[in-house]
């Protein structure tokens, strides 16, 4: 039996033959598509732009978490989806519900005519869409890839932008330096819109500020307008308001505290109080982020052993990642490993291999880009890993665990393999 022609996972399936190619960056298609829709990013409550490399996924949560900890209604836009693509879409603090996905998707269909466009850009056309109708106090951006010619960069006045670390991630079409990709991050700066600014490399803070004396956006940057860091188990943050003194962010690893800095020099400029930072802490989650998983078919094949997940895919994830793994209790760490052909697989393995004893390397499930199993393996030997091969992600932890019972095992190398992870544990 066929899936419904009304439902969302119908129409995305029509959305997906609408362009040749997956990414093709420029903004054409999203104006003229948002004209045929009455302009729908002229009415959002006040948009905070997110992007960068690492981290924009984040601290897009934690300031999710801080604003609503106020009482706000926020809206929130990221990319990929884990599970199911309503994930993508949250309106004032909810995830999209099925009949209203449905609805915006099919309006974009009908006004986009089966004109030339890509499945990103029409179904942000439909988040877009969906915000401008429900009321709610901000919209929080996630940019899909690179700044200048992503589809979300269609708001002419944000009230903030916000750019997270910038590093290597996307060459083939952002550049091959970290300069070229951080002129394209820069890309969402604005004239008269204060941007924060994580920290950076000399290299890519140099154009970001570049741009920013260009177009006229006043930059709120780290170690020079912000400062944060951990003290004795705490979050302490400070900037021209004042010091704060705060619960570590409740995501692991070293990496967050940055994270958390921005977010934090994000809610201070949004007016938010004490209160709304804490919670900004406390309540933070975002799945797939050394996620510790507790229950669910792939935690019962672990049996004693510990399960968690990771969907960080760079040279910058993995010796973040690396890091975090450092910290954790002294135990046997083995990594299911599954990457997508275009990715650096050597600079995301090579700070992996400090802290793991094994690698595992599967193919992701349904994904035409996937890296297969035996070219990961090939990968993680030239890293100096102890390799083995799985057909899929349960026959890796069972493996795993015959052969090191009570170990700690980490899925990793692509959202797209934790996505096919959180669905089939579910």
């Amino acid at each position: 039996m066929g899936i419904p022609t009304n439902t969302s996972d119908a129409i995305l399936a029509r959305m997906m033959a609408l362009h040749p190619k997956i990414i093709d960056l420029t903004l054409d298609r999203m104006w003229r598509l948002l004209e045929a829709l009455g302009n729908p990013q002229e009415n959002l409550p006040p948009v905070v732009h997110f992007a960068g490399t690492n981290g924009k996924g984040s601290t897009q949560a934690m300031v999710r978490a801080g604003l609503e900890g106020r009482g706000d209604k926020v809206h929130a836009y990221t990319s990929p989806h884990l599970a199911r693509f309503h994930e993508r879409i949250r309106l004032a603090g909810e995830l999209i519900d099925e009949a209203h996905l449905a609805t915006v998707l099919d309006e974009c269909w009908e006004s986009n005519d089966k004109q030339n466009i890509t499945y990103f850009e029409i179904t942000t056309c439909a988040a877009i869409l969906a915000f401008s109708r429900t009321a709610a106090e901000f919209t929080l951006l996630e940019v899909g890839l690179g700044g200048r010619l992503d589809a979300t960069n269609v708001i002419g006045a944000p009230e903030l932008t916000v750019i997270t670390p910038v590093s290597k991630d996307h060459e083939q079409f952002l550049g091959e330096t970290v300069a070229e990709i951080a002129a394209e991050k820069a890309g969402i700066l604005k004239r008269g819109v204060p941007c924060i600014v994580g920290p950076q490399s000399d290299e890519a803070m140099e154009v970001i500020e570049q741009t920013a004396a260009r177009v006229g956006a006043p930059l709120i940057a780290c170690g020079q307008h912000w400062h944060v860091c951990e003290e004795r188990g705490r979050l302490v943050f400070q900037d021209e308001c004042g010091l704060l003194d705060l619960p570590l962010p409740a995501l692991a690893g070293d990496h967050q505290i940055q994270n958390a800095g921005v977010a934090l020099a994000a809610l201070r400029h949004l007016g938010a109080d004490e209160v709304a930072c804490e919670a900004a802490m406390r309540n933070v989650s975002w799945p797939a982020r050394m996620q510790r998983l507790k229950e669910g078919p792939m935690v019962d094949a672990a049996g004693d052993a510990e399960l968690w997940l990771d969907g960080g895919h760079n040279a910058a994830a993995g010796e973040a990642l690396s890091n975090v793994i450092a910290k954790l209790p002294s135990r046997p760490t083995h990594l299911v490993c599954g990457m997508l052909n275009t990715k650096d697989i050597s600079g995301y393995l090579t700070p992996l291999e400090r802290v793991a004893d094994t690698l595992t390397a599967v193919s992701i499930p349904d994904e035409p880009n996937t890296l297969p199993a035996e070219e990961t393996s090939r990968a993680a030997q030239k890293a100096g890993f102890e390799t083995y091969e799985g057909t899929d992600v349960l026959d890796a932890i069972n493996a795993i665990v015959a052969r090191s019972p009570g170990s700690r095992i980490l899925i990793c190398g692509s959202l797209y393999l934790a996505g096919a992870v959180l669905r089939e544990n579910a």
